[in-house]
């Protein structure tokens, strides 16, 4: 299935047995989208009259599944380290009898060798999610890649995701489908986001005034496959041809890369840029950050698997400019809620970024509702939840 069969496939309440246990395995629960995820279904299952059990090293985000009522179950299902595989693996047999675990869900390749062999072993549905496009130059690591298609069921968190594990994996595509991660309407709400938040940050990073100037917003890690070096290079055409009206943030961290930060810092000031192209760090408040720009930047150099960056700013009523890659793909609408660019071409960005200014405020706020309307629709948290709350129905009854 793909995503939108997928979303209209799923029912805004599933019906799991009323003894259902889940056991989620993931490498650990420190920061990002699958440890977001795992927390995320776990809390649904919860909600659902179930039980959630997560397999895992553990980290900062364990404090959150357990206040949600989840349990932690700490092993090191991280390791590649076959004896400790096998061991994991005895270790998942025991708990899975122990809870009565129903499904087991893998959401990385180390863990799900264990996963797997104790699902296995006992007899209980295995499922996987792709969270991101393994790469294989050889058999032995497209051998490896594998594990996440060799249970009852895979899914994907894009139709890019999907279209990649059909390719390399020849797998029958009634045993994957599209579930797009969600992301949290809790928090990015512009409703809850206030003028002084907004404020706060304007003057924190030394922006103009609203109104002032357009505000491209290009929110992630300083990481050369961000494309930030794509869209200095466009910043430098389009003062080149003599505009004046615009603002570029660079909202990230560098975490570690000073050299590339600093590579980045002296192309500003060789293109006359330093008024234009701001870096200014990590920012705790993305929210109020995308609200503040007028349109936001994904010019990644390399397809992602979903691009959350690319999602957070459209639910916060901001048109999106994107690599045409990936799963942007399928988060943005050519000229209804963002435009897409081809990756690393210098010009285009730079022609886009001028289309946005030129496209005037109220055009952009009109692409920006639209953005909005279908992300909350497509890619909140409890959409994600329901479908897959869905998937483990649709496969206890297969097995059944």
């Amino acid at each position: 299935m793909t995503a939108r069969e997928v979303m209209g496939y799923a029912r805004a309440v599933t019906k799991l047995p009323a003894d259902f246990t889940l056991l989620q395995v993931t490498p650990e629960l420190e920061t990002g989208g699958a440890e977001q995820t795992t927390i995320d279904v776990a809390q649904a299952v919860i909600a659902a009259g179930g039980k959630a059990l997560v397999a895992s090293r553990g980290g900062r985000m364990t404090s959150r599944l357990v206040a949600d009522g989840g349990r932690l179950h700490e092993m090191p299902v991280q390791s590649k380290n076959p004896l400790v595989m096998l061991g994991n693996a005895a270790r998942l047999i025991d708990l899975i009898r122990t809870e009565k675990v129903s499904l087991v869900h893998a959401r990385s390749r180390a863990p799900a060798f264990s996963a797997l062999w104790a699902a296995h072993a006992t007899g209980v549905p295995f499922i996987a999610t792709y969270h991101g496009v393994y790469k294989a130059h050889n058999g032995l690591k497209r051998w490896y890649n594998a594990v996440m298609t060799r249970g009852d069921l895979v899914i994907a968190n894009s139709d890019y995701t999907r279209d990649h594990v059909l390719a390399e994996h020849q797998l029958d595509p009634a045993k994957i489908v599209t579930i797009p991660r969600g992301i949290d309407l809790t928090r990015f709400d512009p409703r809850k986001v206030s003028a002084a938040r907004v404020e706060a940050l304007r003057k924190a990073w030394g922006l103009p005034k609203a109104g002032a100037k357009v505000i491209f917003m290009l929110g992630g890690r300083l990481t050369r496959i961000k494309g930030h070096m794509t869209i200095i290079a466009a910043a430098a055409r389009m003062r080149a041809r003599g505009r004046e009206d615009f603002v570029i943030v660079f909202a990230g961290d560098d975490q570690g890369r000073t050299e590339f930060r600093e590579e980045l810092l002296t192309a500003i000031s060789s293109a006359g840029l330093t008024d234009y192209v701001k870096i200014v760090g990590h920012c705790d408040d993305m929210p109020a950050a995308f609200r503040l720009g007028d349109v936001a930047l994904l010019p990644t150099t390399k397809p992602e698997s979903f691009g959350r960056a690319a999602v957070e700013p459209q639910v916060m009523e901001r048109p999106v400019i994107v690599s045409d890659h990936g799963g942007a793909k399928e988060t943005v609408v050519e000229g209804e809620t963002g435009w897409k660019v081809p990756p690393g071409d210098v010009a285009a960005w730079a022609d886009a970024m001028t289309a946005a200014i030129e496209a005037g405020g109220p055009r952009r706020r009109a692409m920006g509702e639209a953005a909005a309307s279908r992300a909350r629709r497509l890619y909140s948290v409890n959409a994600m939840c329901d479908a897959t709350l869905e998937v483990y129905a649709r496969v206890l009854e297969a097995r059944a």
